[in-house]
């Protein structure tokens, strides 16, 4: 009897310790199982040969700002996507649609503001926008660098300049009296948010500092102390502060009245923002990876909800069987034959500067970023940038020459120039009257091919007279290009989504594939008509590779 009732206690201790187990298990994060994309296969033209995804695509161009709404529904913006997703997590699902497209769909950072209505900070543009119904309206234009937002406790609505600008203002949410100036000068103020205080919290990017901010008076003080990039920062509804810092690749947590740190979890570098739902569960995003992670503040567990391999292929050179990528978060490198990428380098966590064109030569590799207006070399032996040559207008294919000199196709002046000098001061014009220039490729050891994307031709350049012949034209928006073994051309006609084979000596075309995902639609308010660029390369073996922008995706084309 005794014995029964040992076993009844045991029994029942055990019942009442499953069931206390459940309940916690339950009050947890419930698990969410990544979603997966849908990349679209292209259509072979010649028979003679077959397309593979070596690696597939993903939704997002790079992801930003986060924020929920009164649902839970999370919405995430891309600069270079020119789009507002809304993601919804249902019984462990993952769903994403577009919410507002492009242009206007352009976000850095957003907030629902206490009227539901979404606001968001259009960072190249350099407006703020809102959406009522179906209308989008921008309440404040000439804010070059608009970047963060958000809303104080009474309504009033605050956003910051950051790289184009640094400053803090305040903007009418009805949009019809200008932006009050509170700050300038600041240090790069980033993603912050308002504290249970009525002051403003935010990182300031360049100083390694959280600071606190009066916007009534401008009056800033210094929260915290010694991060290496923080990048934005979001309160939860017991008054936690929370920092993502983008160049340590860590989520910590900051006592406001103390400064005191303690890191909650670690993550790859090149986090950009973070916003928590009403159950207090944090969300950030990642820029190189395109990815946005939910990650668990007691226990550090993070849980990829979506995420990308590539977040916008650019341009693409190959050495032996490898692949170079300019990824414009990142630098690439991928396995031809297996298709496994390796990120050599990030954006913000390292020194690389949105690279959107690669090319490889011995243990170097030169990226130019039209944006910035930069070349830059990173050696494959220390993986770090080891030179960037700046004053470039809108640089797009780099080509390096057997001298250590550097042909760049710099289509802001429509010109080809040669780079060299050990800071690259040495800039010699080796023919200009080009328009747009972007793909560069050695016809031989005198002459190059050119594409000329508005007009629709390539032509070939002597490197010694800067004469300037057309090989074809007739083409819809020519862009990458590379010569085979048999000496022909191939060219990624971005207007058609299609590659073509060109006869060099004939000009005849002939298209080898066709309903490539690829012309991503470029940003308006910039001066470059275009944006990532759709290049290929062809590798020892013969095998052909072709970067696509709209899915993020990177072909293998082969002979049968």
């Amino acid at each position: 009897m005794k014995q029964e009732l040992v076993n009844r206690s045991i029994f029942l201790g055990v019942a009442l310790m499953l069931v206390l187990l459940g309940g916690l298990t339950a009050c947890g994060p419930s698990a969410i199982k990544p979603t997966v994309f849908n990349t679209t296969q292209p259509t072979i033209v010649a028979p003679s040969y077959e397309v593979d995804v070596l690696v597939p695509g993903s939704y997002f161009h790079g992801i930003h700002g986060l924020t929920f709404d009164s649902q839970d529904n999370l919405y995430a913006g891309s600069v270079i996507g020119q789009t507002i997703y809304k993601i919804v997590t249902k019984g462990g699902k993952v769903e994403i649609s577009e919410y507002i497209g492009s242009p206007e769909g352009l976000a850095d950072d957003l907030e629902f503001g206490p009227d539901g209505q979404l606001y968001w900070t259009s960072y190249i543009s350099g407006k703020v926008r809102t959406k009522a119904g179906d209308k989008v309206k921008a309440l404040a234009e000439g804010l070059p660098g608009v970047n963060s937002i958000a809303f104080k406790q009474d309504g009033r609505l605050f956003v910051g300049e950051v790289f184009l600008g640094d400053s803090l203002y305040e903007i009418d949410i009805k949009g019809e009296k200008a932006h009050r100036v509170i700050a300038r000068g600041i240090g790069g103020l980033n993603g912050f948010d308002f504290g249970p205080d009525g002051k403003l919290y935010g990182p300031l990017w360049f100083k390694g500092e959280i600071v606190r901010v009066d916007v009534d008076t401008g009056q800033m003080e210094t929260v915290a102390e010694g991060f290496k990039t923080p990048a934005a920062v979001n309160f939860d509804s017991k008054g936690n502060l929370f920092v993502v810092d983008t160049n340590a690749g860590e989520v910590v947590q900051v006592d406001i009245k103390t400064g005191e740190k303690k890191v909650i979890a670690n993550v790859l570098p090149s986090i950009d923002n973070l916003a928590l739902n009403s159950k207090d569960e944090l969300f950030i995003s990642n820029m190189s990876t395109s990815g946005i992670y939910r990650v668990d503040v007691k226990t550090g567990k993070v849980d990829t909800i979506v995420e990308g391999k590539l977040t916008c292929p650019g341009g693409i050179d190959v050495a032996g069987e490898t692949i170079y990528l300019a990824d414009i978060f990142a630098l690439r490198q991928i396995d031809g034959n297996t298709g496994e990428v390796t990120t050599l380098e990030r954006s913000h966590a390292d020194h690389i500067e949105y690279p959107f064109a690669a090319s490889v030569k011995g243990d170097k590799v030169f990226l130019t970023s039209w944006f910035v207006g930069t070349v830059q070399e990173f050696d494959l032996k220390t993986k770090k940038i080891t030179r960037t040559f700046y004053g470039f207008v809108a640089p797009y294919e780099v080509l390096p020459l057997d001298d250590g000199s550097l042909l760049v196709a710099e289509l802001g002046k429509g010109r080809i120039v040669r780079v060299s000098g050990a800071e690259g001061e040495k800039r010699d014009v080796v023919t200009e009257g080009l328009v747009s220039p972007i793909g560069l490729a050695l016809a031989d050891k005198n002459n190059v091919y050119v594409t000329e994307a508005i007009v629709g031709r390539v032509t070939t350049v002597n490197l010694t007279t800067g004469e300037k012949k057309v090989v074809t034209s007739g083409l819809a928006v020519p862009e990458g290009i590379a010569v085979q073994a048999n000496g022909k051309i191939l060219v990624v006609e971005t207007g058609l989504r299609r590659l073509v084979e060109i006869d060099p000596k004939s000009g005849a075309k002939t298209p080898i594939v066709k309903d490539l995902a690829i012309g991503l639609i470029s940003i308006p308010e910039t001066a470059n008509p275009f944006g990532a660029m759709n290049d290929v390369a062809v590798s020892d073996s013969g095998a052909i590779y072709v970067t696509g922008d709209v899915e993020n995706v990177l072909y293998k084309i082969t002979r049968k």
